[in-house]
């Protein structure tokens, strides 16, 4: 929304501004909300890259959850200066991170084990650099939903090939704080009009990226639970404090 007062970071040059005031609470931070609101995002993926190394779980999965806390210090950038450049540096890595969980959830049946991560390593390089010279506000938006339709479809593989009734309750969360989330997003986005009148304004951005955070966390605990299983490590879901998922393994002596 339009500056509500004195700006550091100088006139709005991004393509996208949410339905929070600019400026309102800091010169420094233009949606105050939206910025902070990625915090959680980066928590919970620190947590579960701890769970990794501390497991020696595959380095993919390390990837995976520096590649989240990367997204949300990227989208931090953007919602505080609101300037064209750190719009990519939050765009980007949201492309980068569905196709690292393309390569997760399809590599394990790819029979030509190169093939895969050279060509969706030149895609987001590809990708990288034509974003960072055009501005296609609804092709990136088209572009990233098909890019999640295609991890559908093996996801639901694995949830229905997966016995365990803890890790389908992890399943359950992922796909309820996806829809949760992307209500709040979409409600942000159709009525922000109507909601720029209300005394109070629920933040339905900053609720997307608290769901979302939860979100990417719940989605790789499953996928670490799932690979392993196929791995032979005997997984087991556990919670932090009775409260937070994650995934205990015991791999054979031999590895």
């Amino acid at each position: 929304m339009a500056d509500a007062g004195s700006s550091f970071w100088g006139p709005v040059t991004s393509t996208i501004e949410c339905c929070e005031k600019n400026y309102a609470y800091s010169s420094y931070v233009a949606e105050f909300f939206n910025t902070l609101s990625n915090i959680p995002s980066i928590l919970l993926a620190l947590i579960g890259l701890i769970n990794v190394l501390r497991q020696r779980f595959e380095k993919r999965f390390s990837i995976l959850h520096i590649s989240n806390m990367i997204l949300a210090i990227g989208s931090m950038l953007y919602h505080a200066t609101l300037q064209h450049v750190q719009q990519q540096s939050d765009e980007t890595p949201m492309v980068w991170e569905m196709l690292l969980y393309m390569y997760i959830l399809y590599s394990p049946d790819w029979h030509y084990r190169s093939t895969m991560p050279t060509f969706l390593f030149l895609y987001g390089a590809v990708f990288a650099a034509v974003h960072s010279v055009a501005r296609f506000e609804i092709g990136f938006k088209v572009h990233y939903v098909i890019l999640c339709l295609l991890c559908i479809p093996r996801m639901y593989k694995y949830y229905i090939y997966t016995q365990d009734l803890s890790a389908k309750r992890i399943a359950k969360l992922y796909v309820a704080t996806l829809l949760i989330g992307s209500l709040c997003w979409l409600c942000d986005n159709v009525f922000c009009e109507e909601i720029s009148s209300w005394t109070v304004n629920p933040q339905g951005h900053a609720l997307w990226h608290l769901f979302m955070g939860f979100n990417s966390y719940f989605a790789n605990t499953f996928l670490m639970f799932c690979r392993a299983q196929q791995r032979g490590w005997g997984p087991k879901v556990v919670h932090f404090m009775g409260v937070l998922p994650y995934v205990k393994i015991e791999k054979p002596k031999t590895q």
